[in-house]
């Protein structure tokens, strides 16, 4: 009786393909070993996220999940050369079969995204079945975004220092001088490192744990048109904090001008706000020349932190901050101006709750992506 009740249950999905959709705001189940075929609209407005079985999606015209809920299924299919369109999200947890047709999010609604849960993974995507859109994975350290565009597969490999609560990623074939959804992110504003940063293609990644991606390039992504040696290509981002272009540093490029692969040095990809690939040059020492700085802790929103402009070079980077002592009262890994006046070490510094007194203070800064190593002084006052 369970078999005949699972064919029912597929075949009423294909019976109601001339209706706009199937209406969901009950308690739909899919049991172990059932399957649901979808060959019409999913509306979701009730529960939908307790199911163990295969969902899938079929037929040869445009399907849409959309609903007040996300729909959580356990399998899940794509076989829909006109694809899947997702205007709310949807989840999985286990396995997702990319055979023929995407999975498409709107961009611009970066709320819709094809979730992949817990040990949840994606098998079979390639350039004719993707997701065209955002992919987010939760509760996990390591993951192959299959994102791409309608064309191609331009998927993004992010390998953690530890579990991501949650992570998500889309691929925009676009300059992003002018892209659909961002303001501009003009490839003219730099640091000085750079050579010339792509205007094909970006990646948008989101995330708050350090992490290092691979990305890989072809023939469509014009990386000649950046550098004439690949041992100069490099990953490079938009960095929130300075408004501009920087190197995120990579462990090199394997390839050709054609096609080919790259690994990041690690990096917090929420810091960035794209990625693509750029020429990563040699940064000339002459133009790395940390300056004194003035500290004033105030809250009037002038020089109320330490800015030390040349770590935007170096994403990898360290500072030690002494006092006139020589005792250390601060220090960091990966500094993006955190030092507002309070010791973060030094075990004899007085009254460290209420801030560090003023005076003279030196600093040694670190920047380990282009091997250089800087020291300075700050005064602080209050």
């Amino acid at each position: 009786m369970k078999k005949i009740f699972y064919f029912l249950f597929t075949f009423f999905g294909v019976y109601i393909h001339a209706q706009t959709a199937l209406y969901n705001s009950g308690n739909i189940q899919i049991h172990e070993q059932g399957q649901m075929g979808f060959h019409t609209n999913l509306i979701n407005d009730g529960s939908f996220d307790e199911n163990t079985g295969l969902a899938g999606f079929y037929g040869d015209f445009p399907l849409t999940v959309s609903g007040a809920f996300a729909v959580t299924f356990f399998d899940l299919e794509i076989s829909n050369p006109d694809n899947v369109s997702l205007e709310t999200s949807l989840n999985t947890r286990n396995n997702t079969n990319f055979i023929m047709g995407d999975f498409f999010t709107n961009r611009a609604l970066t709320d819709n995204y094809l979730n992949f849960l817990d040990n949840a993974a994606s098998n079979g995507s390639g350039d004719i079945s993707k997701v065209d859109g955002y992919a987010g994975v939760s509760n996990q350290q390591s993951f192959t975004f299959p994102v791409g565009d309608e064309l191609q597969l331009r998927q993004l490999v992010l390998n953690s220092d530890a579990t991501n609560l949650f992570a998500r990623c889309a691929y925009f074939f676009e300059d992003p001088n002018s892209p659909s959804t961002f303001p501009s992110f003009n490839t003219s504003t730099k640091v000085a490192s750079l050579g010339a940063i792509s205007d094909t293609e970006f990646w948008r990644l989101e995330g708050n744990i350090p992490s290092t991606i691979q990305l890989t390039w072809n023939e469509r992504s014009n990386v000649d048109a950046l550098v004439t040696d690949i041992t100069r290509l490099g990953i490079v981002g938009w960095r929130n904090s300075s408004n501009q272009w920087v190197n995120i540093g990579s462990n090199g490029a394997v390839g050709d001008l054609t096609q080919g692969f790259i690994s990041s040095a690690s990096f917090v990809p929420d810091d960035y706000e794209v990625i693509t690939f750029g020429d990563s040059l040699g940064e000339p020492t002459e133009l790395v020349n940390p300056d004194n700085f003035l500290v004033t802790p105030n809250g009037d929103g002038i020089n109320d932190v330490l800015v030390i402009p040349e770590t935007d070079l170096s994403p990898n980077n360290s500072i030690q901050i002494f006092d006139r002592y020589g005792l250390k009262v601060f220090e960091m890994n990966n500094y993006t101006n955190e030092f507002n006046g309070f010791a973060t070490t030094g075990n004899f510094v007085i009254a460290k709750d209420k801030g560090l007194p003023s005076g003279v203070y030196f600093y040694i800064l670190s920047l380990d992506d282009i091997d250089l190593d800087f020291q300075g002084f700050l005064y602080l006052a209050r």
